[in-house]
Order: C-alpha cells, then structure tokens, then sequence
C-alpha cells in the first residue's frame, strides 16, 4: 500500500462521504502532499530510494522529522493545521484497518500565537462601502458585496457560493452553506439588500446574454457572467482599500472580523455571534472579545474618575 495511493483515497473520501469544500480538500492535498515529498527525500538519503513509499515508512520518527523541519518556515497555526491532515489522514486509515495505531496522536498541536483579528473602525468601514460608484454596473456590484460581507458577516468563499435563490428579500434572510457543507441562515441589513436589488437591475441585461432565466443563477458575476471566484473578489476588496486610503490593509475576512467586533461592542452576547458566524465552537468566537474589551478598557480609562 503506497502513500500516495492512500492519500487519493483519502481526498476521495472527504469529497464524496465528508462533503468538504473543494478548497478544504485542496488544501489536504497540499499539506498531505508535502509530507509524502519529505518521506521521499528522507528516503533517499539514506539510501532506501523507493518511487512511491509504503505506509511502513510513516512513524513517529518521521512525523516528528517532519515538522521539526517546519519551524522556522511556518507560523505554528499553519504547522499545527498540517499536522491535522495528517492526523485526519491516519485517522482514516486506522479506522479502515490499513493502519495500526496513529503514531501523530502522540504528538502535541504547537500553541498558536496570540492572535487579535484585524479589523476596521467603524468611520473606516464607512468610508470603504463609500468607495465604489453605484451609478456604474460594476460599482453597483462592488457595493453590494462590501455591503453583504459587512452587513452578514459571511466567508469569502460562502459569498462567492450564493446564488439569486439563496436570498429571501421579504424575510431578509440569507442561506449559506458553509464549512463542511453545513447549512445556516443568517440575518442581512435592509441597506445591503437594497444595494443587492440595485445591482441585480442594472446587470439583468449581463445575466439575460449569460443565459440565466429571472431569479436563478449566480448572485454576483463577473464582467463575462461567470461566477466572482473568492480570489476575483478578495482583488475587489483590496481595489478599495487602497482608493480609500486606509491606515491598515484588509481582505475580505478582515470585513468579517469588523463585523464580529462591532457586534460585541454594540451589546451583542457571544454566543449569538457564534451562530451568526457558524463557528462550530464557542472558543473560536471568544477572539474576538479581545478587541471588544480593548476598546472597553479605552472608555474605562477615559471615562472614570478614578482610573
């Protein structure tokens, strides 16, 4: 049994059994990949070259080898994630007999950085949704998606998935299919709707030459009336950013922190933010409270007489 072969197997599994996202697999395949890659190496120098390796080589040793090399090169967030994939991998062979023992459960997840999201004030994320000219098809279009990135709190590649059917205008509601094809529904703002509803106007006539019957098809497309990919529309972000000048720079998941953040510094309660945000575990929403309690701490300072 080759760990390549294995690997494949292993991708076809999560596609076809586990409903991961074509971008989750993909990056399995890397991280995965890039373990089989250092096998080989190890492999040959020591003298044991093979054109594709057995499962017998993959051990403790060599996954401690492995990512004892990455340090240094990664930040511990993206070692800890590719030591997942491996662990996620043996898991799977383990459980189908192919494997005994996970010799990855034995090593311990690198403790990640601290990290504060990067996000925008609320003056700064006023003056972006100011930035496109909604009186241009293309403006009209930039402008309902900083609208509905700010207004949902959604994922790039959840905005990039939305089609005409997922928004329900009178409700003001949006379905979402998220990470493991998980499905949730989440509020929109009467603003980014109406910024939605302008746009779809004005590029009717792109969608009737793209061939899409009234009220189907993708939501946003591009100037061809294909579907925005996420990286078409991380450009558009970062187009705004610098013709709006802001101090810091943003992506569109920066736009979902900023919506986070203003949320809790607007009274929302955490657990209501996880949902909205579909995390799956409260302690991934918890940080955001950092920031929250940053800018409590600014008013307690500024504000009591006895600081």
């Amino acid at each position: 049994m080759s760990v390549q072969e294995k690997i494949g197997e292993f991708l076809a599994y999560l596609k076809s059994q586990r409903g991961y996202s074509e971008h989750t697999i993909r990056n399995y395949g890397i991280d995965l990949r890039q373990f089989l890659g250092f096998i080989v190496q190890r492999l040959k120098e020591e003298g044991r070259e093979e054109g594709s390796p057995s499962l017998e080589y993959v051990d403790l040793e060599i996954i401690r080898a492995y990512l004892g090399g990455l340090f240094g090169r990664y930040k511990k967030k993206t070692i800890g994630r590719k030591l997942s994939s491996i662990r996620s991998f043996l898991r799977f062979l383990e459980r189908r007999g192919q494997l005994e023992g996970n010799p990855a459960e034995e090593i311990s997840t690198p403790r990640e950085e601290k990290y504060v999201p990067s996000y925008l004030p609320v003056d700064e994320m006023f003056r972006l949704l100011e930035g496109p000219d909604p009186e241009a098809p293309l403006g009209s279009r930039d402008m309902a998606i900083l609208e509905v990135l700010y207004s949902s709190g959604i994922r790039v590649s959840e905005l990039a998935g939305l089609d005409l059917s997922s928004i329900d205008f009178e409700q003001r509601l949006v379905r979402v299919r998220g990470k493991g094809n998980k499905e949730r529904i989440v509020p929109i703002g009467r603003k980014a709707l109406r910024a939605t509803m302008d746009y779809l106007r004005k590029t009717r006539p792109l969608r009737q030459r793209a061939g899409f019957t009234e009220g189907e098809g993708p939501l946003f497309l591009n100037s061809r009336g294909g579907r925005l990919t996420p990286r078409s529309i991380g450009r558009i972000v970062k187009r705004y950013e610098m013709k709006c000048g802001l101090r810091n720079p943003i992506t569109p998941h920066s736009l979902r922190h900023t919506f986070a953040t203003h949320l809790l510094d607007g009274g929302a309660d955490l657990r209501s933010v996880q949902e909205l945000l579909g995390h799956s575990s409260l302690s991934t929403t918890q940080k955001y409270t950092h920031v929250s309690l940053d800018r409590l701490m600014e008013v307690y300072d500024k504000a009591h007489p006895r600081r």
